[in-house]
């Protein structure tokens, strides 16, 4: 595994972790989440889960576990065949995550302007 993917493995970790997504039943949740990876990109992943967690935000108590996991992964599965549409905005994911929202939503900065230079 190269730095990249232990990044992205960590941030997905991370959402889990923060919300205690993983319920009582985090040993299987591990391996319900690895064959989430093994399909899916890991920005796809980290957008379900906020997607998931966004759609329960009010519900008391919060679906954790299995459901939790079983509901993201049906947002990935609808997102094979229809086009991603988010409802949450990128400042939005980072105020609920903590992370930098560039890995899932892209870079919105413009690149740096250069001078064109003439050959002498």
């Amino acid at each position: 595994m190269d730095i990249q993917e232990e990044i992205n493995r960590q941030r997905v970790k991370h959402i889990i972790s923060s919300y205690q997504l993983g319920g009582s039943e985090a040993d299987q949740m591990e391996l319900y989440l690895k064959e989430l990876v093994e399909t899916y990109p890991m920005p796809l992943i980290e957008l379900a889960l906020v997607e998931t967690l966004v759609d329960h935000w009010l519900t008391v108590p919060l679906v954790r576990g299995r459901d939790f996991f079983s509901q993201a992964h049906d947002k990935l599965k609808h997102w094979e065949n229809q086009p991603i549409v988010s409802t949450i905005t990128p400042e939005q994911f980072q105020q609920i995550t903590g992370l930098d929202p560039s890995p899932v939503f892209g870079s919105t900065e413009k690149p740096p302007t250069r001078p064109i230079v003439h050959p002498s």
